[in-house]
């Protein structure tokens, strides 16, 4: 039953403000189960809104209520998870200072316990990232009740540079070997894709049969949609030999999926099977992102050109196209298959059957492949 007191109701064990101020209706958490607290709390909010009315200061917010906003309303975001955990990371330095205090030098205690961690440079500028990103969100977006930002400015937060990245490490032919050799069935498969494809790992993973389109010369490939690539834009993927050998051995395992285990969709790639197999080809140094490295190695080792790589690699370029001509395909076709292994990929023993016909993108912003 809600407890009612001087502007504060009692809702679940926390106290609520419920209180009319010059006509305009508050109501809130004040985030506390104590009284007095509350009460404390109700006393300050009402100063802070008659200070903003009145004399246009700016309310104190504190950095852990931007940060569960920035969560509710940027839920949809393909990588709000790993955002969310960047933010709890974040929390216990930051969580409770007024957003006007976050800056570069409060920030310098999180910084230097990651460190302290063993934590890489890299992974430490994602979080900073996503502390920028709040704080311009705070200074140019977000606006109260009286039309004032949360923040007057963004402070400047620098990235950190501990010289402790990572040199890529594409694998060559015979390291490919000895690690597929070593790879589960489901898992070489897709290795073996992302080589040939430079598909990310999410991508992979959420591939599906209705992306599918036919290209020329009785070829096929995959439109991934916005929402499955890294940099939010459509991504034709087209495939050699052995990628299209691949796909083909997939076939008629799941009506959605292409990638499948026992039934179920693959959630990971590099997973604890993927660590065993790697460690025991003797190569503990390669990650998965690596595959793509390699992918993109092999294809400037056969000669292609800039812009078909980045094309090929789904890089987002100034200049990328959102239509795609018959022969401008053709000529990304014959560039990955110039990478394909020369063992009859697509004669292995694999039936290839019937393809869908090509699908309209919705919108013409959307790639698409003609014919």
């Amino acid at each position: 039953m809600a407890k009612k007191g001087n502007g504060l109701i009692l809702r679940g064990g926390v106290w609520h403000i419920e209180k009319r101020l010059n006509g305009r209706r508050i109501r809130e958490s004040t985030g506390s189960t104590d009284r007095v607290e509350a009460e404390q709390y109700l006393v300050r909010r009402l100063e802070e809104i008659r200070q903003a009315s009145v004399y246009g200061v700016r309310p104190s917010r504190i950095w852990r209520e931007a940060a569960l906003r920035y969560a509710r309303e940027y839920a949809h975001k393909r990588s709000i998870k790993r955002d969310v955990q960047d933010l709890k990371a974040l929390d216990p330095y930051i969580g409770k200072l007024p957003i006007n205090q976050v800056h570069a030098g409060t920030l310098q205690g999180f910084i230097d316990a990651r460190r302290k961690e063993g934590v890489k440079s890299g992974t430490v500028n994602r979080s900073l990232a996503v502390a920028r990103r709040i704080l311009r969100l705070c200074a140019e977006l977000w606006r109260d009740e009286h039309g004032m930002t949360w923040l007057e400015t963004a402070p400047m937060v620098p990235d950190v540079d501990w010289r402790d990245s990572r040199a890529p490490s594409p694998i060559t032919w015979a390291e490919q070997g000895r690690l597929f050799q070593e790879l589960p069935e489901h898992l070489r498969d897709m290795a073996e894709f992302a080589v040939h494809t430079g598909c990310r790992e999410s991508e992979i993973c959420a591939l599906q049969w209705e992306w599918e389109v036919v290209l020329p010369d009785n070829g096929f490939g995959f439109i991934l949609p916005a929402s499955v690539t890294k940099n939010g834009t459509d991504r034709l993927v087209v495939l050699n030999t052995t990628a299209r050998a691949v796909v083909n051995r997939q076939r008629g395992k799941h009506e959605d999926r292409v990638f499948t285990f026992h039934g179920r969709p693959v959630a990971s790639i590099f997973n604890n099977g993927w660590r065993k197999a790697r460690k025991k080809a003797g190569l503990s140094h390669v990650r998965g992102h690596d595959l793509r490295h390699t992918f993109g190695r092999r294809l400037r080792a056969a000669g292609i050109t800039e812009e078909a790589r980045a094309e090929l690699l789904g890089h987002k370029r100034g200049s990328v196209t959102t239509h795609y001509s018959t022969a401008e395909v053709a000529e990304l076709v014959n560039a990955v298959e110039k990478i394909a292994e020369k063992r009859g990929a697509d004669s292995d023993g694999v039936a290839v059957v019937k393809l869908r016909p090509v699908r309209k993108m919705p919108t013409e912003a959307k790639k698409r492949v003609t014919t």
